[in-house]
């Protein structure tokens, strides 16, 4: 099977070499690696170009935010499986793509979930968080809880049956789209508790009170849209277990 890998980038230019080595670096064949960018003011642009690598397709020109660059990319994917790897992020190690095709590929899967880490820029060694995506329940949408959208990967037929991204949100357009896909309980998915993407802290969802707030009225409005019963309060209830992200590596 092929897989297509979609990178987003904005003014990325002190990140995103490090991303597309970590792409470039992985041992499974069958790759194909599609940036899109928004039409960058750094020098993003010209790092893609002179970065050696498996870039497939480089489009720039801007976008109407995120979740329309990430929309263009899903619109030229041409993998049996999809995944978004950030202009920050990073894959664990080079075998990340081939564990992840062979899983699926034997176990008949819609969807694999991989866990992320996070790190500081200053430490990039040092892991400071752990988002575990076996945490992970359809029925804990309504609580506010997600896969880890970095190391979610779904097979091209899923995007072909949900549709793409809604570009009408700002922050939480991957939990909307899980929530969509996930609710009704009809995809084939398992977690694999394993380390598939590190993350660098400091993204639009991590960015403060203000991101937290603006994430919660998304969520809220993602769990309505899709028929999913649930409040501000069951959705800010998830924070006291999240600390143990913090706590337990």
């Amino acid at each position: 099977m092929k897989i297509t890998i979609v990178t987003v980038a904005y003014n990325a230019a002190s990140t995103v070499a490090s991303t597309i080595r970590s792409v470039a670096t992985q041992t499974y064949s069958d790759l194909e690696h599609i940036v899109i960018d928004g039409a960058s003011q750094d020098k993003t642009v010209e790092i893609v170009r002179q970065s050696s690598g498996r870039i497939s397709r480089l489009v720039s020109e801007p976008d109407l935010g995120v979740y329309d660059a990430m929309n263009k990319g899903l619109m030229l994917a041409s993998g049996d499986v999809i995944g978004f790897l950030n202009a920050d992020d990073v894959y664990a190690e080079p075998a990340v793509l081939s564990r992840v095709m062979t899983v699926m590929e034997a176990e008949g899967l819609d969807a694999l979930l991989g866990d992320v880490e996070f790190f500081r820029p200053e430490h990039p060694t040092r892991t400071v968080r752990r988002y575990r995506s076996a945490r992970f329940t359809p029925d804990r949408i309504a609580w506010g809880w997600m896969p880890a959208h970095p190391a979610l990967f779904l097979r091209r037929h899923v995007y072909e049956r949900f549709g793409l991204f809604r570009t009408d949100y700002r922050i939480a357009g991957d939990f909307e789209y899980c929530a969509r896909i996930f609710h009704e309980k009809r995809l084939v998915y398992r977690s694999l508790p394993e380390t598939l993407v590190r993350m660098r802290v400091g993204g639009i969802s991590t960015g403060g009170w203000r991101s937290t707030l603006l994430l919660n009225r998304e969520v809220l409005r993602a769990c309505r849209e899709n028929g999913i019963h649930t409040n501000i309060l069951k959705i800010s209830s998830k924070y006291p277990a999240k600390l143990l992200e913090f706590l337990v590596k």
